[in-house]
Order: C-alpha cells, then structure tokens, then sequence
C-alpha cells in the first residue's frame, strides 16, 4: 500500500509509522515543526508540510491507498481551559483541505481519529448515546464542536465517494507519551511528576480527582486502524475505542505511584482546573465489525509507559 501518515513525528503518528513500516508498504511521514528521527526503513519518505495550506501535499497525495490523519494541534486540561480557542481554528482549518484533497485525488481510505470530548458525561456509552441537541460541556465546547464538525465532513465526503473511518477513542497512552507537565494530558502529566518526586514527596492532584476517564493503550489503538482498514465494509464508519471502563484520577495517580515504587503523598488542590465529568465507551459496535477488542490491561500499560519516561 502507498500510505500517508501526517503528524508522523507525534506520539501516535510514530508508533503507526513504526507498525506500517514493515518493508512493503511505501509510506510518506508528515512533519511540520518536529524533526523526524532516523532508524526508518527506505520505503518511508519524509515530507515536510503546513497541512493549513490547501495543497501542502498535492506533489505526493495521488495514488494514496491509506491515508492517516493525525496531525492536531493538542495539549492538556490547562490549554483547554485557559486558551480553548487553540483546538479550534488549525485543527477544523486542516481537515477541511485535507478531506477535500484526499477526495479529488481518489484516496482509497480516509481515517480520522475524534475523541470524546463532545460526549456527554456517561459511562458504558455507546455511539448512538450521543444526543446532538444536549448541550457540550462548556469546558470542551469549542473543541467538542470542532470534532463533530470534522466527523460530519467525513460523512459527507463518504457520500461523495471518499472511504472514511471516524475513531471516537478515549485517551491514548504509552511508551514515549508526551511526558510535558503543561501540554500532557493526565496520564503523562502524572507519571512526569511521579518521576520527578523524591522520595516521602508530594503529588499533587488539580481539582477533586473525581473524575473518571477511560484510557485505551497505544497499541490497542494501531490494532483497531489495522482492523478497520481490513474490515470495514461501510464507505463510513464512526466507532467508539477505548478500554471499556473508567477509572478516577486519583485512582490513576494511586496506581502510578504504586508501579513507581516511590512513597509519595496524593493531595488534592480544588483551586487548580478541573472537569468533573465520568465517561467510559462502550466499543460492543467495533467488536462486531471489526472484530476489534481491547488486550491490555490497564496495570501492564501503565508500567511500559512509566518505564519510557526518562
């Protein structure tokens, strides 16, 4: 296959180019501002690119097979809170060209990884729990909206002609996380401090640490691409991917502290930012037809990932 994977220096991008690049297929990897690392294959092609720009891949996107959209402009709890308004312009501003140009050019398979955050607070949710017309947490609104607009261009594009696969994934972890105390999510934020605590120290928790979130491993996430790009039968799919269940932050930061080993104290600062919401996916519809299911436990990831964070 000749495929495309922007964002190929992020955290999900690399471990896709790592799992394509398996000596057949011919892959073009897509950076911006973040120098590429050395140890490819031949077959994989660097290419450098402002994905704002409408034709920023036009010498190189015909004849694409598979093309993997994961290239965003992303970043943590903080971000979304205090500037929300940088999820939105870049990320609704790149799709749009990139779905346009990956349908003039006849692209075999688009595939576009959303997320959660328009969902309403609910466990055990499946696809069709989602009710448009209920309001998105005000926290997440701009980049809540931003997805579903996204999502609803690849429905519209599938109608034209175009392939795509909406990924409603929960949040991805794993070796070579971005481990940033500002731009992290949760997970990487935690096991940064966790590995910066000295011994009998302190970690703090911003906000009540009552809020439960499902975490699906990077791994289980390559794996579902790979099942829905052999198994997908419907020009557009939306799926749900996560872990299935939820578990509190504190609970995460418990457990994280537990693998490290460490004596460390939990406190919770209630002043910091915080969104107490529940979620966990329900991901019954991509069993079914993809024959996708999660294999990691949550225990396990967490300690490949903590032993990659230097």
């Amino acid at each position: 296959m000749k495929i495309i994977i922007c964002g190929a220096t992020g955290f999900i991008g690399n471990h896709l180019l790592k799992y394509f690049d398996n000596g057949e297929n011919e892959i073009f990897a897509i950076f911006n501002k973040k120098e590429p690392t050395k140890g490819n294959s031949n077959k994989v092609k660097w290419f450098q690119a402002d994905l704002r720009s409408p034709e920023s891949l036009k010498p190189i996107i015909q004849n694409t097979d598979l093309f993997l959209q994961f290239a965003a402009t992303t970043s943590g709890s903080k971000d979304i809170i205090q500037r929300p308004y940088i999820h939105v312009t870049d990320n609704a501003v790149m799709n749009s060209y990139l779905l346009r140009e990956s349908f003039e050019n006849k692209i075999g398979h688009f595939i576009f990884p959303s997320c959660t955050v328009m969902l309403q607070s609910k466990e055990n949710q499946k696809e069709i729990d989602w009710d448009q017309n209920q309001p998105i947490n005000n926290n997440y609104f701009g980049v809540g909206n931003t997805k579903v607009y996204i999502e609803k261009m690849c429905n519209f594009y599938s109608n034209l002609g175009l392939k795509t696969t909406v990924i409603r994934h929960s949040n991805v972890y794993g070796p070579n996380d971005k481990f940033d105390l500002d731009k992290s999510h949760v997970l990487g934020a935690t096991i940064k401090k966790v590995k910066m605590a000295k011994e009998n120290g302190e970690i703090e928790v911003w906000g009540t640490g009552k809020a439960k979130r499902d975490f699906l491993y990077i791994d289980d996430l390559i794996n579902f691409i790979d099942k829905a790009v052999c198994n997908q039968k419907s020009s557009f799919g939306i799926f749900n991917c996560g872990m299935g269940k939820s578990i509190t932050i504190n609970d995460l930061v418990s457990l994280i502290v537990k693998i490290s080993g460490k004596k460390l104290k939990i406190t919770n600062n209630i002043e910091k930012p915080d969104i107490p919401t529940a979620l966990s996916l329900n991901c019954e519809k991509a069993l079914k037809e993809l024959d996708w299911k999660i294999k990691t436990d949550l225990s396990i990831g967490l300690k490949k990932t903590y032993l990659s964070c230097s």
